[in-house]
């Protein structure tokens, strides 16, 4: 057995990110930062994209300021949906620091509220480019452009942040609801695929304390963490600790599948009411 993948507490090096480079899309804030920071103190180089060019430079100096780690920090603005966009920024990472062993599919979007029936075309597609085909074009260009998985460069990781309204109901964003629900199929579909030099999984979050989910916490916190079993929201930092153990051997078994945390939301019994989700 290597030292790598020797037993918990018998290496210094388990669950280590030392030498790795990590994109992780929608990292200027939120869930994103949260998954970069917990990379940067495992001691991965860690490229955090966004679309707005001074969001990520501030949030760029934090990690740096903030986060101790051996690593580089590298913003590079980016959108999620665009493949152009994509593939420049793996060809700056590869020219930067090397091949890419993670990618983390944060970034989302969610520009409509309301019934199925009342979505029109340009929001609907918004939706879906960013957040369905945003993990493929994103996942395609790191393989191809970005060297993940390539047969010189260690075992790669990618890990979708999908959403528990993937596997439920939930009034007003069904169609966003939707997109999480295809990204949990797609990271499934390629697992098959891009197994076995690559392992693909996700983590579908509850309730987070997050901008997204600002208009939610704001209005109903106290509502939605009495009724959780664990009697509080998520953080990011709980997403990152999560993106840790998928990105690296402490999961090297497991591909294809999907961490649920939510503070037992799911676990609620169904009469429970005012049970909303990110």
């Amino acid at each position: 057995m290597s030292e790598q993948t020797s037993a918990a507490g018998t290496s210094p090096s388990y669950g280590s990110m030392e030498g790795q480079v990590a994109v992780v899309t929608g990292g200027s804030r939120g869930i994103g930062y949260g998954i970069a920071a917990r990379f940067r103190a495992a001691g991965a180089d860690v490229v955090i994209t966004a679309r707005k060019e001074n969001a990520l430079r501030d949030a760029a100096e934090r990690l740096t300021a903030e986060v101790a780690g051996p690593g580089r920090v590298l913003p590079l603005v980016a959108h999620a949906g665009d493949s152009a966009a994509a593939d420049a920024c793996f060809a700056e990472v590869r020219a930067e620091l090397g091949a890419v062993t993670t990618l983390v599919n944060n970034a989302a979007t969610n520009p409509y509220f309301g019934p199925l029936l009342g979505l029109d075309e340009a929001r609907a597609l918004k939706t879906v480019q960013v957040n369905q085909y945003g993990l493929v074009t994103w996942t395609r260009s790191a393989v191809e452009v970005g060297g993940l998985g390539a047969p010189d460069a260690p075992v790669g990781a990618v890990v979708n942040i999908a959403s528990i309204g993937g596997r439920i109901v939930d009034p007003g964003i069904g169609w966003y609801n939707a997109t999480k629900a295809a990204m949990l199929l797609l990271t499934r579909q390629l697992a098959w695929e891009l197994g076995p030099r690559i392992r693909v999984n996700a983590i579908a979050p509850g309730v987070v304390a997050t901008e997204l989910a600002a208009e939610v916490v704001r209005a109903r916190r106290e509502v939605l963490e009495a009724q959780l079993p664990l009697r509080r929201l998520g953080t990011p930092e709980d997403i990152g600790h999560a993106a840790l153990f998928l990105a690296t051997e402490l999961s090297g078994w497991m591909t294809g599948q999907a961490i649920v945390l939510d503070g037992g939301a799911l676990a609620l019994p169904i009469a429970v009411e005012d049970g909303a989700t990110s």
